[in-house]
């Protein structure tokens, strides 16, 4: 079965001629209808879902679960980095973590929460089952906006909202027409890629609380963020923001979390500097990849899930992401952090997004190439020299591209087509010039 918003429908339809076209088992469309009409109209040829559950029998024994380790869900991963890979949902994780996840963010009875996050993306990082366990309320956006947000914080209460660091970007870039002022303070749950100091201090500023978690697919959602200290309370907005900007410890739901090498499979050392991959053990971790035994396999090596993160590890425990493997930036044998430069790039007040990845060079290998969202107009020579005052030359981008940038379905930029753009560029004219 298929259970489409109304909104959806023709691309289901779409979707199931290509499917008739291989096969003729069809599933059966079951739409849910919009109250207020926004959707669509309906057709005969559709179940609906509020017709189709008065006509169920309330005394139905439904099977529960033999084992918690049975399937739940089958989820994908976003494809930001290869193709997206079916990830194996088992019971006893998506209970543990939904629980975990109200008790992380401080979540009470009766929330009012705030989707921006797909529900189809970890199943909205299990926080459609937190809420519903915490007897929430919650509320949707059909497109997500700054106007659109901030009218519903009003109009609804809000108490919580999750979202990606675009969204972050969305509400604190907005203009002074769309930002409302908030009645009260409101618990905002990110994750997805590490948000720039710079928004994370913009969202305090505006009244928001943020969280910062990360996660993936294969981990249900959240399951490092940065459990914070009432010692930072006492630091200026900026250097508070960079604390916030950790990934932090491991939830209640993981085990242990760790910077390895992957190499020697030994814990590199807690000096804030020493880089390694963040590798994962813990009750809500998947079972497998869907029909990938290999794939599997390799995530499972040496007892750790590996997240494929490279990251350090500071003194008290918290866990900083440095970058993912394929994105590190190889100059001369020096390794640039492609975070670190668009953490930089977006203390730039007119950057709205950017992202950083390395293009080939005849003298040095790889050189950072910028590609950034902006608004107004900004050269590539003013952005570079901003980035010059601000980074170790060597990390300074040498070119830069204009324009909106990829995502996926659930907002994450694509950097490998990215990287492909990059490479379809060609190599830099040689320059033997240093760039100390």
């Amino acid at each position: 079965m298929i259970f489409v918003d109304r909104q959806y429908v023709p691309v289901i339809y779409e979707t199931l001629k290509l499917q008739k076209e291989q096969s003729s088992k069809i599933p059966v469309l079951i739409v849910i209808e919009d109250l207020y009409g926004l959707g669509g109209s309906s057709s005969n040829s559709e179940l609906e879902y509020e017709s189709l559950l008065s006509q169920g029998d309330p005394e139905f024994q439904f099977r529960w679960p033999l084992d918690e380790w049975e399937t739940i869900s089958l989820n994908y991963t976003s494809g930001t980095t290869s193709r997206p890979k079916g990830v194996e949902y088992h019971h006893r994780g998506a209970y543990i973590n939904s629980i975990v996840t109200a008790s992380m963010w401080g979540m009470k009875d009766f929330p009012v929460h705030l989707w921006t996050v797909p529900m189809f993306h970890c199943n909205g990082w299990c926080l459609t089952w937190t809420v519903a366990a915490q007897a929430g309320t919650n509320v949707c956006l059909r497109t997500v906006t700054a106007e659109g947000a901030y009218n519903a914080i009003l109009k609804h209460k809000v108490t919580h909202l999750s979202g990606a660091p675009i969204v972050l970007n969305i509400l604190a870039s907005a203009p002074p027409s769309d930002v409302k002022k908030l009645p009260s303070k409101v618990q905002v749950l990110t994750g997805g890629a590490p948000p720039p100091p710079s928004i994370l201090s913009r969202m305090e500023d505006l009244g928001f609380d943020v969280t910062h978690s990360y996660g993936l697919t294969e981990t249900f959602g959240p399951a490092l963020y940065c459990r914070w200290k009432p010692e930072w309370n006492s630091l200026v907005l900026e250097e508070r923001a960079i604390f916030k900007s950790r990934q932090g410890l491991g939830t209640l739901a993981v085990v242990e979390a760790a910077i390895m090498n992957p190499k020697t499979m030994e814990k590199v050392p807690r000096d804030g500097k020493t880089v390694g991959e963040v590798m994962l053990k813990g009750a809500a971790i998947m079972k497998g990849y869907w029909n990938d035994e290999k794939a599997t396999r390799l995530a499972f090596e040496g007892g750790w899930f590996h997240t494929g993160d490279l990251g350090v590890m500071h003194a008290d425990g918290y866990i900083q992401l440095k970058d993912r493997s394929k994105d590190i930036i190889i100059s001369g044998g020096e390794n640039i952090s492609s975070i670190e430069v668009e953490s930089i790039i977006y203390n730039h007040p007119q950057v709205i997004e950017a992202a950083v990845v390395a293009r080939p060079d005849d003298h040095w290998g790889e050189t950072p190439c910028a590609f950034v969202h902006v608004s107004g107009h900004l050269s590539s020579d003013s952005l570079i020299a901003y980035c010059r005052e601000r980074l170790p030359h060597f990390m300074v981008p040498r070119s830069v591209v204009f324009g909106e940038l990829p995502k996926t379905s659930t907002g994450k930029i694509q950097k490998y087509l990215l990287r492909e753009r990059a490479k379809a560029m060609g190599t830099l004219q040689k320059n033997t010039l240093s760039r100390l």
